[in-house]
């Protein structure tokens, strides 16, 4: 008890203190069963104890993230606000391609609901701005990267829903251009910071016209491409189980000093085995979020979501299917880390919640 006073006022997911110089490996793990967790802290606070791994998981190479995989060129066109008066045989997605402008933003500044009928002689608004015109394999964060702005603020902007997956020809609305002086493009990308938002809501490449998502793979030893989208779960599997044993460091909620917790902590020892809460998809696997170092995203379905952060080990990859209990890495002290841990979120779309209201209540 007496390490984890300090710890308390460290740890935290959304807590600072970032060690970007401990990455999560894609190693092969050792095949010694995992050490026993931890008898400190209030045997109340204990799910039951994770089982030794019966198997050694395969070796994973570490995947080149989406969207790295296509950058995205500023090259936004402005578009004046205007009138269009409809013509015979016009088209919502025609009316877009002739003026420049998106026609997801001329359908809201219209009121216009799906299937977005139009008639002629109506008189539509053409809502005037920067629109950036979305090519094949492009991603979210990619794009905001290359102007320097926050994917969280062209979400906004466009109204984007789950399951935020762009298509190739589509045009995206962007925030208003900085002041003048205020930074340089350059300066901005170079600023340009992940979070966990940006990769639930900008990570997927867009979809070619007319294309579908691949479909999940069975093992970590292939992998989808990073230029295609992911097919996501169609439904939850009703249950949260949950993915480790250990004492709990920091829970959900304010942690004093304007700090939040989107998450859980719980302490275990290096290389104890991180399981899979509950049936689902890896939606991503990497270390490219500074804070929590070795990081995997599982989509359930049902908008369900959930993170294990601070991994030492990350066994498995993108797009690849994964059943509750199933080993996913192992737990480690990476990332703001200063003990081995592991950070867990349980997120409904882009929320977070409370996981000990999500979880098995302990005995």
């Amino acid at each position: 008890m007496r390490r984890l006073l300090p710890l308390l006022l460290l740890l935290g997911g959304c807590i600072p203190g970032a060690r970007p110089d401990a990455p999560g490996r894609y190693a092969e793990p050792s095949d010694q069963p995992a050490p026993e967790t931890r008898q400190e802290d209030e045997e109340a606070d204990r799910p039951r104890r994770d089982p030794d791994i019966a198997t050694t998981p395969p070796q994973v190479a570490k995947p080149r993230p989406a969207w790295t995989a296509r950058a995205a060129t500023a090259d936004a066109r402005d578009v004046a606000e205007q009138r269009y008066t409809v013509r015979s045989g016009d088209t919502l997605s025609g009316i877009a391609d002739r003026t420049g402008a998106s026609a997801e933003a001329i359908a809201r500044a219209n009121g216009l609901a799906p299937p977005f009928v139009i008639r002629s002689s109506q008189v539509l608004a053409i809502p005037g701005g920067r629109y950036h015109l979305v090519r094949s394999g492009e991603t979210g964060i990619a794009i905001a990267r290359a102007y320097g702005i926050e994917w969280s603020r062209i979400v906004a902007a466009n109204g984007l829903e789950e399951p935020f997956v762009l298509r190739s020809g589509q045009r995206l609305l962007l925030p208003t251009r900085p002041p003048p002086g205020e930074s340089t493009l350059e300066q901005r990308a170079a600023a340009f910071r992940l979070d966990i938002d940006d990769i639930i809501t900008g990570s997927e490449p867009a979809l070619a016209a007319n294309a579908k998502p691949a479909a999940p793979v069975a093992t970590a030893r292939k992998s989808v491409p990073a230029t295609v989208p992911v097919a996501q779960p169609t439904r939850f599997a009703g249950r949260f189980d949950w993915p480790l044993s250990g004492p709990l460091l920091s829970r959900f909620g304010p942690q004093g000093g304007g700090r939040v917790n989107e998450g859980i902590n719980i302490a275990v020892p290096a290389g104890t085995p991180i399981r899979a809460s509950a049936d689902g998809v890896v939606a991503y696997v990497g270390s490219e979020i500074a804070l929590f170092g070795g990081l995997i995203l599982l989509k359930h379905g049902g908008g369900w979501i959930t993170t294990y952060a601070h991994a030492q080990e990350l066994l498995v990859t993108r797009g690849q299917q994964v059943k509750r209990g199933q080993v996913i890495a192992r737990a480690g002290e990476t990332g703001s880390a200063r003990e081995p841990q592991l950070h867990f979120e349980i997120r409904q779309g882009r929320k977070p919640v409370n996981p000990l209201d999500q979880l098995p209540k302990r005995s």
